[in-house]
């Protein structure tokens, strides 16, 4: 593990267990999302800052963390990285369907190596949630499908598993 993976595995560890950051469904500590997320942008050849953007993707969303600090402790590159992969929709602009639209367009004017990082977090959360929440699925995987319309410069073997794992949730709800 290069030494910018490192400093960002500490980094968000620290910043998801600062605020008692669990995952969902299992309760166990939110990191081990962006550590599978890095974990599957390595596996296609992801850069090193790839994967550390991967370990930092939900630190903005979800922590007290700004993109300034990311900026400031991992440079313009990862900090640019991590910012396309941040929701931009706020709670005033509208209905979840608005705001996920928002969402969409912004991820799909994302980088490259952004869009990479975006599949691998959506192959994690797939799995995760068509297991666990059904219900929601639904929801998700109708959201998942527009997201991945738009996340065409990201890497294509991402893209396939991306796709296959919705359709093996919508299969795995009885809707494909």
């Amino acid at each position: 593990m290069s030494n910018i993976v490192k400093k960002a595995m500490y980094f968000a560890k620290k910043a998801h267990d600062a605020i008692e950051h669990k995952r969902k469904y299992s309760g166990k500590p939110y990191w081990v999302h962006p550590q599978r997320v890095s974990e599957i942008v390595k596996s296609v050849g992801g850069s090193p800052e790839q994967q550390a953007a991967a370990w930092l993707h939900d630190t903005v969303e979800d922590t007290p963390v700004t993109i300034e600090d990311i900026q400031k402790y991992f440079g313009d590159h990862i900090a640019s990285i991590v910012s396309d992969l941040t929701d931009v929709s706020t709670l005033d602009q509208g209905n979840r369907a608005t705001r996920k639209a928002i969402d969409c367009q912004h991820s799909g004017a994302a980088s490259a190596e952004a869009q990479t990082v975006k599949l691998a977090d959506l192959i994690d959360n797939t799995k995760s949630i068509v297991a666990n929440d059904p219900k929601f699925a639904k929801t998700y995987l109708a959201e998942k499908g527009e997201l991945l319309k738009v996340l065409t410069k990201g890497n294509k073997e991402l893209q396939k598993q991306a796709w296959e794992g919705m359709i093996a949730g919508l299969k795995a709800l009885g809707l494909g």
